[in-house]
């Protein structure tokens, strides 16, 4: 029982990486629909952005107190950089292809992800970057007998508080409706005088900017960072849209969740599964695009009357 509990721990820190980076995919196809390939990418870019300020600041970080500081620091710092790449990315990549369609877009944003990522390795290289030792917090606590690092419920809570903060201002806010109606269709909502562009310019500037901020988050958790890891962590988090359904957040959310908790209950329990838990994470996408392709909440349509 022990090692399940420690499992749920692991995968619902691992999941709140994929569900933060699902939200910016959900958001992005909600109102545009367009996968942003780019978005993994965004996600390493990020991760390399908190790592370079750590090390920047590393002889200033000398107490307890101090780590933390700085790894809200990083994380703040990697959220405000990624939103504005992320604006960025949709005025030089997607905004000049618009008018083209949906193809020229999806090409587009390959053709982005592969500048980012070839950006990322020119800059700091193709090897592992390591999140210096005492700039991560490593002390520890016991609940209900398991022991629980405070890097890992700190990583915890603080998604779901961001989560639960995303989830309110869509769905709860007057510019929340905006947005989701823009999603369910975006030349009504013109009619009904919303701000296209500004709704655009909210989904682009947030999205990466959680998806930098979990890439902080996965930097401190795992230590190593590569710069071709947003490939996989995309892909990931696309499943866990998927999963949840597209274009729905609280289906990213949910999805992002039970994707970590799958993953890491595969690799504990499954002799060899810690390999094949990538293979296990397209397996489960293969499913449910087979059976219930509209993920377990449901993809966002519009309702015809």
């Amino acid at each position: 029982m022990g090692i399940f509990f420690e499992q749920l721990v692991n995968g619902l820190t691992v999941g709140s990486f994929y569900a933060l980076v699902a939200l910016g995919y959900s958001m992005v196809y909600g109102v545009m629909k367009l996968i942003n390939f780019a978005h993994g990418d965004l996600f390493t870019l990020g991760s390399y952005l908190g790592y370079t300020l750590l090390v920047w600041g590393a002889s200033w970080i000398t107490t307890t107190a101090g780590v933390w500081a700085g790894m809200a620091i990083a994380m703040a710092f990697a959220f405000a950089g990624i939103g504005v790449a992320g604006i960025l990315v949709e005025k030089v990549a997607y905004r000049p292809v618009y008018p083209a369609g949906r193809l020229p877009l999806v090409v587009s944003a390959l053709g982005m992800a592969i500048f980012l990522q070839n950006g990322i390795m020119a800059v700091w290289g193709p090897r592992f970057q390591v999140y210096p030792s005492h700039l991560v917090p490593t002390a520890s606590f016991e609940l209900f007998g398991l022991p629980i690092t405070f890097l890992k419920a700190f990583i915890l809570v603080l998604s779901l508080v961001v989560m639960g903060v995303i989830y309110y201002l869509v769905e709860k806010t007057t510019f929340g409706a905006a947005v989701r109606a823009s999603a369910l269709d975006r030349e009504t909502a013109t009619l009904l005088g919303i701000d296209i562009r500004r709704v655009i310019f909210f989904v682009f500037a947030l999205g990466p900017a959680l998806g930098g901020m979990a890439g902080v988050m996965n930097g401190m958790y795992y230590r190593s960072i590569q710069f071709n890891m947003g490939w996989n962590y995309g892909l990931k988090a696309f499943t866990a849209t998927i999963l949840g359904g597209i274009g729905n957040i609280p289906g990213a959310m949910i999805g992002g969740l039970l994707l970590g908790i799958m993953e890491t209950m595969f690799a504990g329990y499954v002799p060899g599964g810690g390999a094949w838990k990538d293979g296990f994470t397209f397996l489960v996408l293969i499913l449910v695009l087979i059976l219930r392709p509209t993920g377990l909440v449901g993809e966002k349509v519009a309702e015809k009357v």
